[in-house]
């Protein structure tokens, strides 16, 4: 049954995302609405790694917050890259044995393994990497199996939307990467 909690973490997520697509500022706090009502969800359904990376994602809108402010955007430098995936990898199989063993979780290595890598995820999006799309575009693929699998479909249905707009905002972030000057260019005189 679908819970008015579910309702409303959708449609903020939804807004939320659609904001982080535009590279809008706003994106933040509206995140933070949507992942205190998601903590809700999750915490019903059993999905406990999921409720996990909500807590987190308050303190990782907090710092993207911070660092839109403060940053612009960029490419994941690339020997982070590896050190993300080993991450994600670590992270996914930590999580996903204590779930298995210490808990009654719900599919604890799937869940263990979207939590991982939306970490990873989240953390190249709080830093403007542009590539950080392509790794929720995987975790958000997991996501549709899981949440429909566990009969939350309006949850399926958000992570549909997240998943068009992931592309959409590897396209965007792209071309806006690919029309912003390269860093320690000097502005022409106006």
């Amino acid at each position: 049954m679908t819970s008015p909690y579910e309702v409303a973490a959708v449609l903020f997520g939804i807004v939320g995302v659609y904001l982080t697509v535009r590279e809008n500022v706003w994106c933040w706090p509206t995140g933070l609405v949507n992942v205190g009502l998601s903590i809700l969800v999750f915490w019903q359904a059993r999905l406990y790694a999921d409720m996990g990376l909500q807590v987190v994602y308050v303190l990782l809108c907090l710092y993207g917050w911070y660092e839109w402010l403060h940053g612009g955007p960029g490419r994941t430098p690339r020997p982070a890259l590896p050190a993300l995936a080993a991450l994600g990898m670590a992270g996914a199989g930590l999580l996903g044995l204590a779930l298995a063993r210490l808990t009654d979780a719900s599919l604890p290595f799937w869940d263990s393994s979207t939590t991982a890598f939306s970490l990873v995820a989240q953390y190249m999006q709080t830093r403007k990497w542009l590539e950080n799309w392509v790794v929720w575009i995987v975790v958000d693929l997991v996501y549709l199996g899981i949440y429909t699998y566990k009969a939350l479909y309006l949850m399926t249905g958000l992570y549909a939307v997240f998943l068009v707009l992931a592309v959409l905002g590897h396209l965007d972030w792209t071309r806006s990467l690919e029309a912003s000057p390269p860093a320690g260019a000097a502005a022409s005189p106006a």
